[in-house]
């Protein structure tokens, strides 16, 4: 039996590896909008839905004119990103900019508020899909050469995979760019360290803000769109169990950590793999691959417990 089980477990750390680069892409949209609100943006796993819904329409309505997978994912990331990016910032606009105005103290308010907006998202995607072509679950449509993959020692390796996890790379990159070298970076730094002082600055909160949950969006679009191309078939509440695994992702790296953000995603997913694959066999069958979910509440139990702060120990200061 442990032959058995070491025999797997390079295709079981690859499959974590990729799961967790998921996951870590739900949570930089997290990430984004906590280091500048500290507000729990709940409703970005719905942005991270209509990402998905996206991909699988324009595959769905591209594939058959354009031959080449990879252009069609190109388009589809891009308009995954940009309507993804406009919805949050509309939720935005419409949900917590006047929390704001109102001076609303109590931190509730808006994580309620973020839930409702989660359920409105969900329900509003779920009636254009009905209407539209009368669907529940979307399945992708995949085209040569996404649909192809390899075997790298004992390894089975999808092409998709491959493209999720150099976008993935790509995108921590760039916003730790964005964020620390770039003018728009200084300015969400600085609202995000004291919002008062930065108006008094020059500085437009609500701009910055808005732009921030624009980042975030478009950053949650475009996982989403890798996200059907990987798993094929979505539906309106995709994004609920993804993004509350996310959410946990960002606490265990460290909220508000952008470089955090993407190493929880990384070990939760890992976490979770190992515990899918190797549970059933260890308990003799009475723990099935049903209770790796389990893992990764019960992780975020422990750290709220014993290392709030996360693994890099990132604080965030509070505003008030």
């Amino acid at each position: 039996m442990l032959e058995g089980l070491l025999a797997l477990l390079p295709q079981v750390i690859f499959d974590g590896l990729l799961l967790g680069f998921v996951y870590a892409m739900i949570a930089l949209g997290y990430t984004m909008v906590y280091g500048v609100l500290e507000l729990i943006n709940f409703a970005h796993s719905e942005i991270f839905m209509i990402g998905a819904v996206v991909g699988v329409e324009v595959f769905r309505y591209l594939a058959p004119v354009i031959p080449n997978g990879i252009a069609v994912l190109v388009l589809a990331l891009i308009l995954g990103a940009i309507i993804s990016g406009t919805m949050a910032m509309i939720v935005e606009r419409l949900a917590y900019r006047p929390l704001r105005a109102r001076g609303t103290t109590n931190r509730l308010v808006p994580l309620i508020t973020a839930i409702g907006v989660s359920f409105v998202l969900q329900d509003l995607v779920r009636l254009v899909e009905g209407i539209w072509h009368n669907e529940f679950k979307l399945q992708m449509r995949l085209i040569p050469p996404l649909d192809g993959n390899f075997t790298f020692l004992t390894v089975f390796i999808q092409y998709k995979a491959l493209i999720l996890i150099l976008v993935s790379l790509l995108m921590l990159v760039g916003l730790n760019y964005l964020v620390n070298r770039t003018k728009l970076g200084t300015a969400i730094r600085a609202v995000a360290q004291d919002m008062s002082t930065a108006r008094l600055m020059g500085i437009n909160p609500d701009v910055i803000i808005s732009r921030t949950f624009l980042i975030g969006g478009s950053l949650g679009g475009v996982a989403g769109v890798l996200f059907a191309v990987q798993y094929s078939t979505i539906d309106p509440y995709v994004g609920f169990l993804p993004g509350l695994k996310a959410f946990t992702a960002a606490v265990l790296g460290g909220i508000g950590n952008i470089t955090g953000a993407m190493l929880g995603g990384l070990v939760l997913g890992q976490m979770e793999t190992l515990a899918g694959t190797y549970l059933p066999t260890l308990t003799g069958g009475n723990f099935g691959t049903e209770y790796k979910d389990v893992i990764a509440f019960l992780i975020l139990i422990l750290l709220l417990l014993f290392r709030p702060q996360g693994l890099l120990g990132q604080v965030v200061k509070e505003k008030v």
